[in-house]
């Protein structure tokens, strides 16, 4: 009876020393309160309460997250020195990104102390990027931001990430998809899709790739070139795994293929028209043309009551000479169309 009471006593305290040593090996250092450390392992499938209340890693992954973020900011600030704000944006990003922690929880064994229900887990891609970021919560409530820095320092870059070669590391896969174009035939673009500034005030770009018109997949950055690189790798995973992409992607081609090899309806003429050359043909052509466009007597008649001046010495008015005897208008009038005719009968 006696010994069925001290196993039952020692079966937490071992489990709780397996877990004190298990996280040893994680951290570099044994956990001052423990409590922390549990919560940062409960993952939210296991539907824990307490007094009501769910309790789960969501809150530490938040805090986690933040604390991470300032870290390795601080990190890559002193590794890189004289460096610009992209540079150190875009270096950060690569390290807290959810594929890399993802990585480096499996590297590290901190999968195998998550708790959780199970059957969810395996559908989970982020479960032990998200269980990370929630033991370094865990970490900087135990023993503060100097564990934390000493932490990512000698457990994470020092032995797992190559700081410079994850900075300096770029896959081209914007190339790849060009390349894979270019053997097609097919023709590749790339649209700005929106321009804005996160949270902390960098700028982050979206573009889209857009293959013989057809809409490819968006990407995110903090530079246009990174941004381009995500679209065309998302690009390329749907070419590799949606055959209808692929196939509306060769129907647009052969539409602009069939259009440009079907001549045009009217074929533009080559003759010049000399057309600011004056020929006699032309000066007869005027000629005639004026003469047709005479007036006649009784537009003749109504246009001398309005006078005017002549623009040009065509009418030679010597022969007309003042008379001192006063004349009433109309004999002007006609004294005047009489001399015009008979000049041009003449």
């Amino acid at each position: 009876m006696l010994s069925n009471i001290i196993d039952r006593i020692r079966l937490p305290f071992r489990k709780e020393k397996e877990l004190f040593s298990a996280l040893y090996d994680i951290l570099g250092f044994y956990p001052h309160d423990i409590k922390y450390y549990k919560l940062a392992l409960m993952h939210k499938s296991i539907m824990h309460k307490e007094k009501g209340k769910p309790i789960n890693n969501e809150r530490l992954e938040f805090l986690g997250d933040a604390i991470l973020g300032a870290v390795v900011g601080d990190i890559v600030y002193s590794h890189f020195e004289g460096k610009r704000e992209g540079f150190l944006t875009n270096t950060r990003s690569k390290i807290v990104q959810r594929d890399t922690l993802n990585k480096l929880a499996q590297e590290m064994g901190l999968n195998n102390l998550i708790m959780t229900s199970g059957h969810n887990s395996s559908h989970n891609s982020y479960l032990g990027g998200n269980t990370l970021e929630a033991l370094i919560g865990a970490i900087y409530l135990d023993k503060g931001y100097d564990a934390c820095m000493k932490f990512v320092q000698k457990r994470i870059l020092s032995k797992l990430i190559n700081l410079d070669k994850v900075a300096y590391k770029e896959v081209n896969f914007k190339s790849k998809l060009i390349e894979w174009c270019q053997k097609n035939r097919v023709e590749i673009e790339y649209q700005l899709v929106e321009q804005k500034k996160d949270s902390d005030g960098n700028p982050t770009f979206t573009y889209q790739v857009r293959i013989e018109g057809v809409e490819g997949c968006n990407g995110s950055g903090y530079s246009k070139k990174e941004s381009q690189q995500m679209a065309s790798k998302l690009t390329l995973q749907r070419l590799r795994r949606e055959p209808q992409y692929i196939d509306a992607v060769f129907a647009a081609k052969t539409n602009r293929t069939k259009m440009e090899e079907e001549p045009t309806q009217t074929v533009p003429e080559t003759d010049v028209k000399d057309d600011f050359i004056i020929t006699q043909d032309d000066s007869q052509k005027k000629d005639l043309k004026e003469t047709s466009q005479q007036p006649t007597k009784t537009k003749r008649k109504k246009n001398a009551e309005k006078p005017s001046v002549p623009e040009t010495d065509e009418f030679d008015l010597s022969d007309i000479t003042h008379n001192p005897v006063e004349q009433s208008r109309e004999s002007i009038i006609a004294a005047a169309e009489e001399a015009a005719f008979s000049q041009m009968n003449n």
